[in-house]
């Protein structure tokens, strides 16, 4: 963000892109562990920028399908605690992908839902489900059969089982239930499709910024707008995703023109039921070249940042740190003595071997 750009690689055609975010408006985080960003927050509301989350708290954890995830009771404890800090509007819950093997039938799966959701649903306004389309990735298939994991598909009967289970958990919830990139209609069930980047959801949530307003087409004052070229000003009554729809994206796909700048082959948490690395092996090797002074999520293209900027970071980081432990020991008893990155030599030299 301090550099305004990074690099991105298509992963289908291996090609470089430049994407500014000099313009950016909204950042849409999707995670199944938001607790090393919590501490960073206040850098993007300094800068102006808005953001949400959609947090993925899955219960397969007695099977060992998300083997790199912390444990389900601390990924819970981060999902309470972003909810408290940037309110429940904020954090969407994403049971996801929804998976059938031979020990995970449509009932044990709702056992599992409701399980997470008794926890977590007083803090957030919505749920987004999908069911796993195993069939479609050859490499996932090749790594269940691996792990020994015997995967179903879902068919008519499951998926309308399920649907009725999670419209009577929801009876006590009072959740928005939504599909993402389903084909399935399961409106009689209450559950509808979702926009996870949900312009309508913009336009409650971010309202008093007038640029991103102008964009989404909702009326406002003569302000400056992203595309001044284009007409995205939207008929009264008309659903805003409809006329900001990605085109680049599947049909099924409710999401608005946005720019992914994820990347593929750098997630270590080893879901086992993942399409989007290759290997365990090679994420874990890509992700050793990760520095936060890099154009890219890995190393691939390096920028020298001075020894302030460094000291800066490890300041930063290190205090962040100490707070944090320090709020969960003794919340009242804070030193006043804040530490520096000479506190810490040989850490600062570890991770700071960059030209000057």
């Amino acid at each position: 963000m301090k550099a305004g750009y990074l690099k991105w690689t298509n992963p289908f055609n291996r090609k470089t892109q430049y994407v500014s975010t000099a313009e950016a408006r909204v950042i849409v985080f999707w995670t199944k562990n938001p607790a090393p960003i919590m501490m960073r927050l206040d850098e993007l509301e300094m800068r102006g920028i808005n953001y949400y989350f959609t947090v993925t708290v899955n219960d397969y954890e007695a099977e060992g399908l998300e083997p790199g995830l912390p444990s389900l009771d601390a990924r819970i404890e981060s999902f309470v605690r972003l909810s408290n800090l940037i309110g429940k509007e904020r954090v969407i819950w994403r049971f996801d992908p929804l998976l059938l093997t031979d020990c995970i039938g449509p009932e044990k799966l709702l056992e599992k839902i409701a399980h997470v959701g008794s926890r977590i649903h007083r803090f957030t306004e919505q749920l987004v489900i999908s069911f796993a389309d195993i069939d479609d990735y050859a490499k996932v298939k090749v790594k269940l059969a691996r792990h020994n994991v015997l995967w179903k598909s879902f068919n008519e009967k499951s998926i309308d089982q399920i649907s009725k289970g999670l419209q009577q958990l929801n009876t006590e919830w009072g959740l928005k239930v939504k599909t993402c990139g389903e084909k399935y209609d399961l409106s009689e069930y209450g559950i509808m499709h979702s926009h996870c980047i949900d312009a309508e959801l913009m336009k409650r949530l971010f309202p008093s910024d007038p640029v991103l307003m102008k964009f989404l087409g909702v009326p406002v004052s003569d302000e400056p707008t992203l595309f001044p070229e284009c007409d995205f000003s939207v008929p009264t009554g008309q659903d805003l995703n409809i006329k900001l729809k990605d085109r680049g994206q599947r049909s099924v796909c409710g999401c608005i023109m946005s720019k992914d700048i994820g990347q593929y082959d750098t997630c270590v948490h080893q879901c086992m039921y993942c399409y989007a690395n290759k290997s365990d092996k090679i994420a874990q090797s890509n992700i050793k070249t990760h520095s936060r002074f890099s154009e890219s999520i890995i190393q691939d293209a390096f920028i020298a940042p001075t020894i302030k900027e460094v000291a800066r970071e490890w300041e930063t980081l290190i205090r962040n740190t100490q707070n944090s432990e320090e709020d969960r020991i003794m919340p009242n008893m804070k030193s006043s003595v804040k530490p520096t990155w000479r506190d810490y030599p040989d850490l600062f030299k570890t991770d700071c071997d960059t030209p000057k």
